[in-house]
């Protein structure tokens, strides 16, 4: 099938853009992920996957292999469509999705628009141990930074501050540092929230 198209980027758009190969135009359907790393009217490549029904014939685009491997394992689940793959995919980066995965995290699976917690415990049963086999992504910060989340997260809680909430100033503090401690982990939160 498709695996990918080099070429004018002629139109973007947060959902889909149209990449003109020598004269044919081809309409992606995107993520909020691949749009932000999409250079504006220049030479592109694009990776594809191609889903073909008994009606359609539809393309989606993905700015690198990585994402694309993490859609593919998506849409393998049973109740998981494209439509909520790239919902998915558009509200949280593919290393986030993959860290979810892993660490078994229902709360920021279930945190997408439109998975209910079903849906998100059958992702996560589904893939596993299938994600971590997936290329391209860097290592999943899982076991220290994960505990150390946890304890810093619920710290939180107890403070009365809202899971959803701190867990994103978390996330961002996280990337930030280098090897943080719990309790600086903690005290850098609280400034944030």
């Amino acid at each position: 099938m498709i695996h990918h198209l080099k070429g004018q980027l002629i139109e973007k758009y947060p959902t889909h853009v149209v990449i003109d190969c020598n004269g044919v135009g081809y309409f992606l359907n995107i993520s909020l992920n691949t749009f932000s790393k999409l250079p504006d009217a220049e030479a592109v490549h694009i990776y594809t996957h191609l889903q073909v029904k008994e009606d359609s014939h539809t393309l989606y685009g993905f700015s690198d292999k990585y994402e694309r491997e993490v859609f593919r394992l998506l849409i393998s689940v049973s109740g998981v469509g494209t439509s909520t793959a790239r919902t998915m995919l558009s509200s949280l980066e593919p290393g986030q999705v993959r860290d979810a995965i892993a660490t078994a995290d229902v709360v920021t699976i279930q945190s997408v628009k439109g998975i209910g917690a079903k849906t998100a415990q059958r992702v996560i049963l589904d893939l596993k141990d299938k994600i971590l086999k997936v290329q391209g992504g860097d290592e999943v910060f899982a076991s220290q930074d994960n505990t150390i989340k946890e304890e810093a997260l619920s710290a939180l809680e107890t403070l009365g501050f809202a899971r959803k909430q701190a867990g994103k100033v978390i996330d961002k503090i996280l990337k930030d540092s280098t090897s943080p401690t719990v309790e600086s982990l903690i005290k850098l939160a609280l400034k944030n929230l």
